[in-house]
């Protein structure tokens, strides 16, 4: 891997045109408005002032819990904020509206074929297929418009994990506001209990599914890998199917099936989660330490970007060497350094010569190099 010093670049060459930005962010601004609008008319008429408040307070208790955990999961390579807005209010508003709208229409199939309970095959067979391919939406919508962004495994489990909790934020808010309504102050604390302690990670158990299947084929966006989408979407729908059963149909059995199932599910989930994280520093230290050898990196630097706990003292150091200025290059060279370690990954991974990512490659380094500058002074 061999690379020549370049002078910093002047600009972001990889920006794109401001009225294009413009034009596609007033679009999804005002779709998400207008849906805002929708699912706020429908929440307070269904469940009035009151109830609406105390379901939203208690469905934030879960929100605080599950948002930062995908955080952690990909904090070594930082995704943009904007993207994460994105997926929480797909799922909170898109997804909902959409699963409200198939739910009803799926219920109400089964009712007109006479079938024998069409509110228990609602839950267990048509509340899966709609809310998990309203939430996968949303996950496939990053994956095909932020080619840079979405680019392994770590980023598919955290879109999809955010996307899902801002869908289960909105669907707790309905289920704890209905209960305080139909049972007063005990129903609420009793599904609060279930929902929102017992298992507040249900949702994104499943959508993951999803998106570990996009990070998987990543590196490699071809037709022939649409397999892999469906066999994880299909994975989110049977896992839910699952859990919904368990709920709905086992009756006395509940606890049983709750400790052999649901329980299992879970462990399985935080190795995964786990496993992803551990993945990504595995792949930053072993993609930066080659472009240490080419002399981009030096060992200490290399060893403090695959460590939180080095990166935070790195952060806390420059900003006591030079001020926030410096704090402020640092969390830059920090956050630049782990795509560039993505994004040599996927040059990796690829087969062929790709422009487009070796001009990325080469942005970075430029601003990396110019990011240092800041914080050590005449390197």
């Amino acid at each position: 891997m061999a690379f020549q010093h370049q002078a910093p670049s002047p600009r972001n060459v990889t920006r794109r045109p401001l009225i294009r930005r413009l034009i596609l962010t007033s679009a999804v601004v005002t779709v998400f408005a207008l849906a805002a609008l929708v699912m706020g008319g429908l929440v307070f008429d269904q469940l009035g002032l009151t109830a609406a408040g105390l379901a939203l307070v208690s469905a934030s208790i879960a929100i605080g819990v599950v948002v930062p955990t995908f955080l952690w999961v990909d904090r070594l390579e930082e995704e943009p904020g904007r993207l994460l807005w994105f997926a929480f209010l797909w799922g909170a508003l898109i997804s909902t509206l959409m699963a409200l709208i198939l739910n009803e229409l799926g219920v109400a199939f089964f009712a007109g074929l006479h079938a024998e309970d069409p509110l228990v095959l609602g839950a267990v067979v048509v509340a899966p297929l709609a809310e998990e391919s309203a939430k996968g939406l949303g996950v496939l919508l990053i994956f095909c418009r932020a080619r840079r962004e979405f680019n392994g495994i770590a980023d598919g489990i955290v879109y999809a994990g955010i996307v899902a909790a801002g869908f289960a934020f909105v669907e707790n808010i309905l289920y704890l506001g209905s209960a305080y309504v139909e049972l007063g102050t005990p129903g609420l604390v009793g599904l609060f209990v279930v929902r929102c302690l017992v298992s507040p990670f249900a949702h994104p158990m499943f959508t993951v599914c999803i998106g570990l299947a996009l990070g998987l084929v990543a590196h490699r966006r071809r037709w022939s890998s649409a397999w892999v989408v469906v066999v994880g979407w299909a994975a989110a729908v049977f896992l839910h199917g699952l859990w919904n059963y368990s709920a709905v149909v086992a009756g006395d059995a509940y606890l049983a099936i709750f400790v052999v199932v649901q329980v299992p599910l879970f462990v399985a989930f935080l190795l995964l989660l786990r496993w992803a994280r551990r993945r990504e520093s595995r792949i930053l230290r072993e993609t930066l330490t080659g472009y240490g050898i080419a002399g981009w990196f030096t060992p200490a630097e290399v060893a403090m970007l695959a460590d939180p706990r080095e990166r935070r003292r790195a952060r806390r150091w420059a900003r006591g060497a030079g001020g926030s200025r410096a704090e402020a290059a640092m969390t830059a060279f920090q956050d630049e350094s782990g795509e560039l370690a993505m994004v040599r990954h996927h040059l990796e991974q690829e087969e062929g010569y790709d422009a487009e990512w070796r001009r990325r490659e080469r942005a970075l380094l430029d601003t990396i190099t110019a990011h240092r500058r800041v914080f050590v002074p005449g390197v």
